[in-house]
């Protein structure tokens, strides 16, 4: 496939590339027309990028200052919530942005029993400290547990009565229909710019893509603009295939698996704490689990990533915070823990063998 975009324009059709451009047209209407019905319909546009859910972020955020004519010389710092992964940090960088990070707290909170969290008191104060340097604010709904979903409907109230760009980091969120009701009801009641999402967490395509979504479809064309010439097309067609392959009963056949599997990683894993003295977080993340290891040896609690993956189990984290902390989105948790994920995609028996193998793993460190 030739490629997409032209002059600068990542939804400019090429003259050269006729079948390229109608492909990625109809790549982005199918899409919204999905996730439309997976629970927003008060979007309006999207646009498929060929690069991931960090430089989506700088990307949205850049079309953003085009589309409100703001200078970011003038007003160069983003506010975002604490979210330990490097890529969408270094996306508001690469379009020379300075980011402000919101602290994560663990506790009770607004979403769950525990787990951690943003406070919106800590938002507005920090703002405050800096109010005419402020252009955005980059909001999260789904991180590795025990984190939890910011409180951003009152995040959209804000930006909306500081008059500032408020983007949404939806990485693994459209599979899940509780945080599409939280993003649905944040664009009713206050300010959501774009939303980001993973064409590879969401539609299983290979890594490379993501979606950006808006209630305005002016601002998808904005954010187009502000790309730098030309594109691979090839994220755009392995979304295409993803898409036409499962069609949208298959998509939604997979979120019902997803949320059983959610539910038996769950059970599953209590079951390995009760025996080990630990405990499931109780943060309710519709993704993935976190268990405390309190009780094992602090000097092995590292070993135990590393004979995971010897025992061919390469997706859980250790989160050991007499290392670092940094995974944890807060330095608040006095325990390390593992987060096992129940992603789109993943089978019943899988989950299960990961579980049996994690025992195996623990009795090596015990």
């Amino acid at each position: 496939c030739h490629g997409v975009g032209r002059s600068g324009e990542l939804t400019a059709p090429q003259p050269k590339a006729a079948g390229a451009s109608l492909m990625q047209n109809l790549t982005n209407k199918i899409a919204l027309s999905l996730i439309k019905s997976l629970g927003l319909p008060n979007l309006k546009a999207i646009l498929t990028v060929p690069f991931g859910t960090g430089m989506g972020i700088g990307m949205a955020i850049r079309g953003a200052l085009n589309y409100h004519k703001i200078d970011l010389h003038e007003k160069p710092m983003v506010l975002m919530t604490q979210i330990d992964h490097k890529s969408p940090k270094k996306g508001i960088e690469y379009i020379g942005g300075i980011t402000e990070i919101i602290p994560g707290k663990f506790g009770k909170n607004y979403y769950s029993n525990e787990g951690v969290f943003t406070d919106i008191e800590d938002i507005k104060r920090i703002f405050k400290s800096n109010s005419n340097k402020f252009c955005a604010i980059v909001s999260s709904t789904c991180f590795f547990a025990p984190r939890v979903p910011d409180n951003i409907k009152e995040i959209a109230k804000f930006a909306k009565e500081k008059g500032i760009i408020h983007i949404i980091n939806n990485a693994y969120g459209l599979q899940s229909p509780s945080l599409l009701k939280i993003i649905r009801q944040s664009i009713d009641a206050g300010r959501v710019d774009a939303i980001i999402q993973s064409t590879d967490k969401n539609f299983l395509t290979p890594v490379g893509g993501a979606i950006i979504s808006s209630p305005n479809a002016n601002l998808i064309n904005a954010i187009s603009q502000c790309y730098a010439g030309r594109a691979s097309a090839a994220p755009v067609v392995q979304l295409l295939v993803s898409l036409l392959k499962m069609g949208k009963k298959g998509y939604l056949s997979k979120i019902e698996v997803q949320k059983q599997n959610r539910v038996v990683l769950e059970e599953s894993l209590k079951k390995v704490a009760e025996k080990i003295n630990e405990h499931v977080i109780d943060c309710k993340n519709p993704v993935s689990c976190a268990m405390s290891l309190s009780n094992l040896n602090p000097k092995r609690i590292q070993d135990l990533g590393g004979i995971l993956y010897n025992l061919r189990v390469t997706g859980p984290r250790i989160i050991n915070i007499y290392k670092n902390t940094f995974g944890s989105c807060t330095n608040e948790i006095k325990w390390p823990y593992l987060v096992m994920n129940a992603a789109i995609g993943v089978k019943k028996e899988h989950i299960i063998e990961a579980i049996n193998r994690l025992e195996r793993a623990i009795k090596q460190i015990d």
